[in-house]
């Protein structure tokens, strides 16, 4: 692990508070896109405890899954050991250890990354011509920001005393520019968690352009 990396110390192999209201739409998303196939290739970006992934795996997916947490995949590991889980980077090249894949899930993730082109372009070269990326971050925008002013909650949202807490802040207006840049096309935002001006998470869908 790299110098100064915070394990996020999993102890549960249970989903979280946030995937209450991220999985919905996102299920939504991606049995859209599979074409009403029975079972479809996806790589998750950041498994954490292999929650999301072994919800996938339910309905009908066929997942590959990395985490940097060491404890996130032992806790994967022990309670879903059907799941193909590993230990991994954003910044390794996945592409070359695992090839490509129609669909890529990363959900929470790029908010931590101090090289959020690495993710992008490791994304990128891990889908299929045609592939399609869905990726979730907490949602920053004017109105939000500015009641999260007026009500004292600033401190509380930008958690700078989390150890390996969120360090990066996306917009709209930003993660368009960052998936732009990476070569991606058909983008397309989706808020969830509270009413659009104030959602708690965006949940971004973006295709690698080819057949």
């Amino acid at each position: 692990m790299a110098e100064g990396y915070q394990d996020y110390g999993y102890h549960s192999a249970g989903l979280g508070c946030s995937h209450d209201y991220l999985l919905p739409k996102v299920f939504e998303i991606l049995d859209a896109r599979r074409n009403g196939q029975s079972q479809s290739r996806i790589f998750e970006l950041g498994c954490g405890n292999g929650s999301v992934a072994n919800a996938l795996h339910l309905r009908g997916f066929e997942v590959q899954g990395i985490d940097y947490s060491e404890s996130g995949i032992r806790v994967a590991r022990e309670h879903y050991p059907h799941l193909k889980l590993d230990v991994g980077s954003a910044y390794d090249d996945l592409a070359g250890k695992y090839g490509k894949f129609p669909a890529l899930l990363s959900l929470e993730v790029v908010e931590h990354l101090f090289f959020p082109r690495q993710f992008a372009k490791t994304t990128f070269d891990l889908l299929e011509d045609g592939g399609t990326a869905v990726i979730s971050t907490p949602y920053h925008g004017y109105w939000k920001n500015l009641v999260l002013a007026l009500t004292g909650k600033m401190d509380a949202h930008f958690t700078a005393l989390w150890d390996g807490g969120h360090i990066k802040f996306w917009s709209v207006e930003t993660m368009t520019a960052l998936l732009k840049e990476a070569g991606f096309e058909g983008i397309q935002f989706y808020r969830v968690g509270r009413i659009p001006a104030l959602a708690k998470s965006m949940i971004v869908v973006a295709r690698k352009p080819g057949r």
